[in-house]
């Protein structure tokens, strides 16, 4: 286990050594090597969402909001294993030649914990979805797999953006979200403090916007009084690139940027990301710092240089560049894309049967993209499979023609200057025409969703002005399906999308996300059944924007299904497999519900009031077909008035299940499972009776009436 205490005392031993303008220049996220006492360059900015990005080839995962729908902390684990794996072979190669340069370094600015908790936010695929209990478990994991349990750290994870931070892409700079104490402790931070009180997570990275009027990178309430204090953080801080630049500039909390480094340094903001701690000197001469707190802030960072061993001799020191896209690794990804594809409608077409096709259309623009394989914050790939190679390969393999047409441009803004921009269309109406069988390959790419001003998208700022796929696309579904041929639509995009028309239309629909770099070729097994889909939403897929408050809102009130009270086109934790799975009965302090039995409301088991709870589900998996399953168990205060409006998420497992197979499942809720969060922020026990269900989604009657499934539901009493 590594010593935290150490690695501070070396750390303060060597900065004591150092200047004051050797401290400052260590700061900067690109910190310049100090010769004399053999300090090495370094730059802290490296990223890691789903795989080492923007450093060159490596593996490539799913985006993360695929990855969430797993809803598999296993998986998470070794994906952060891999991405430390693969960024220790990328940092030993490149050190070795002198190469200190941005991307090479071991301080990933990854998991992404912000809560999802408006489809229009372009950012929302570098998440884990809305919901806090799953956002915190998934990131957690990764944190672990990615910072290893040896002697050293095998790489620095970091939670960002602390906080409060959803969108408006093109307000961030300047934007105050303004949040209740109540949806400040129970939805924005609950994720952030799981990884800092149970993972260690070794950094934690500021946000761009304000909340309740102060800047996140320089907020005395997020940064000192909860993150150092609450939580007793003892990592470093991180601003995000050019934030502190913004109170100055957008925010208009300082007059100078020499206040805003003050600002930035005295509330806990260890390195910059940016350039405003160019003038730190400054403010230290005009009285606005002091050398301790500088030294304070370099001492931190050195502390967490020492835990990652980059002044010893270390076990990482022998990983091999081979490492790096190996078998191994990819093997890992393709479970990740299996475990991520959500399948929404199945009227029985899949999985196709290659025995009764002669030929399959494929049409769309994402059929044969890359860009829709990677989604943002990506690296590069040696190899790329679309879902157009995917299924030519396993199609030709059987002797089933495979026809292809783009059908239109991915938007029309491509092609506004040419006379027709819907000349596709025909091609792909011939090809439907032609096909027993059409694979709709629509959505969108990090050109339409995703960061301000990183990919230079052009749609409000990388978010979404509504949940509508682009109109070309739009137009392309309807004449397709008009031509009556059996259909099955796969919507390639990192959010929610309003697919309405698609659910009454195409006789199948899958969520496909960004599936990563080789994720055709796990798409297409899937389709003809090699796999069995097994992926659960990790966002409600709501029928349209009408349906949401104002994106500036970040009151939770009709947010995401904790809030939300009208009916969803696709619910929280929904997805359907090929196999037909049952949660036949739940066995809790004694007593067991069956699934058959009418849940009466005088049914209940009595737990103590500060034990954890242990629950043990049954499942059996009715049909012939191998699956995967995730089994959820949500609970209701149902005497609290600050409980939320809907039962919330507390407890998941990802199970396999062969056909005809049963399985028993240990599950346990733990003491939070059981408080509510009230107006002041405080979290307590305030019910004593307590509604629990048991399934494979959500107990709302929309899930019921899309899986045909009810979970088992029982009262527990504390």
């Amino acid at each position: 286990m590594r010593d935290r205490e150490k690695a501070k005392q070396r750390a303060h031993e060597l900065v004591s050594r150092m200047t004051l303008e050797e401290k400052a220049s260590q700061l900067k996220f690109d910190a310049p090597a100090i010769p004399r006492l053999n300090v090495p360059a370094y730059n802290w900015w490296n990223e890691a969402l789903h795989g080492v990005a923007r450093a060159g080839v490596a593996t490539s995962f799913p985006q993360a909001v695929g990855m969430a729908a797993s809803f598999d902390t296993e998986l998470l684990g070794e994906v952060g294993k891999v991405v430390a794996e693969e960024g220790r072979a990328k940092y030993n190669a490149a050190s070795k030649k002198g190469d200190r340069d941005i991307y090479k370094g071991l301080t990933f600015w990854s998991p992404n914990v912000n809560i999802f908790r408006d489809p229009r936010w372009g950012r929302g695929q570098e998440t884990y979805g809305e919901d806090p209990y799953l956002s915190g478990e998934l990131g957690k994991a990764f944190v672990n797999g990615l910072q290893g349990d040896g002697e050293y750290l095998s790489a620095a994870a970091c939670a960002k953006h602390f906080a409060v931070h959803s969108g408006p892409e093109a307000l961030r700079h300047e934007f105050d979200a303004e949040v209740s104490d109540k949806d400040l402790y129970e939805t924005y931070l609950p994720a952030f403090e799981k990884l800092v009180t149970e993972a260690g997570v070794e950094a934690v990275m500021g946000a761009y916007n304000r909340t309740n009027g102060e800047p996140c990178c320089g907020s005395r309430t997020l940064i000192q009084e909860i993150l150092r204090g609450k939580w007793n953080f003892q990592g470093h801080f991180v601003s995000d690139c050019w934030a502190i630049r913004d109170f100055h500039t957008r925010h208009m909390v300082t007059a100078t940027a020499e206040e805003s480094a003050a600002l930035a340094l005295k509330n806990g903001c260890d390195v910059n990301c940016g350039s405003t701690y160019l003038h730190v000197l400054k403010a230290y001469q005009d009285g606005l710092v002091t050398e301790e707190e500088i030294t304070a802030a370099a001492e931190r960072l050195f502390t967490t240089r020492f835990l990652l061993g980059l002044f010893d001799e270390t076990e990482y020191d022998k990983i091999g560049y081979d490492r790096i896209e190996c078998e191994e690794h990819l093997k890992m990804a393709d479970r990740a894309t299996a475990e991520s594809v959500v399948l929404l409608k199945n009227d029985g077409i899949l999985p196709l049967k290659k025995d009764q096709l002669k030929a399959i259309g494929v049409v769309g623009p994402n059929a044969n993209s890359r860009a829709a394989l990677i989604g943002n914050y990506h690296g590069t790939s040696s190899r790329y499979i679309t879902v157009l190679e995917g299924i030519q390969d396993e199609a030709e393999a059987a002797g089933i023609r495979v026809y292809y047409s783009e059908g239109c441009h991915l938007y029309r803004d491509k092609v506004e200057s040419l006379a027709h921009p819907q000349d596709r269309i025909s091609e792909a109406v011939s090809v439907a025409e032609q096909s027993d069988v059409v694979i709709l390959c629509v959505g969108l790419d990090e050109t339409l969703e995703g960061e301000e001003g990183d990919t230079g998208n052009s749609y409000a700022s990388g978010d979404k002005n509504d949940l509508l796929l682009p109109k070309p696309q739009r137009e392309l579904i309807r004449a397709v399906l008009e031509t009556g041929k059996p259909a099955v639509v796969l919507n390639m995009t990192g959010s929610a999308m309003d697919l309405r028309y698609e659910q009454e239309h195409a006789d199948a629909v899958m969520q496909v996300w960004y599936p990563g770099a080789r994720g055709g070729r796990t798409v297409a097994r899937i389709l003809f059944g090699e796999l069995s889909p097994s992926g659960k939403l990790p966002v409600t897929f709501y029928n349209s924007v009408d349906e949401l408050p104002a994106f500036e809102d970040y009151s939770m009130k009709g947010r995401t299904y904790r809030y939300f009270e009208g009916t969803p086109l696709y619910p929280f934790g929904y997805g359907l497999t090929y196999g037909d799975v049952r949660v036949e009965s739940v066995s809790c302090g004694g007593k067991t519900f069956s699934a058959d039995a009418e849940w009466a409301d005088g049914v209940a088991t009595i737990v103590q009031p500060d034990e954890e709870v242990s629950l043990t589900v049954r499942l059996t998996n009715r049909s012939a077909i191998a699956t995967e399953e995730v089994v959820q168990v949500y609970i209701k205060d149902t005497e609290s008035a600050f409980a939320p409006t809907n039962g919330r998420l507390c407890a998941f497992a990802r199970v396999f299940l062969e056909g005809g197979a049963s399985r028993d499942v240990e599950l346990k809720l733990d003491k939070d499972a059981f408080t509510i969060v009230d107006e002041s922020g405080t979290r307590r026990q305030d019910g004593h009776s307590f509604l629990v269900s048991a399934g494979l989604g959500q107990p709302d009657g929309r899930t019921k009436e899309l899986t045909g499934k009810a979970p088992v539901v029982f009262r527990l009493c504390k």
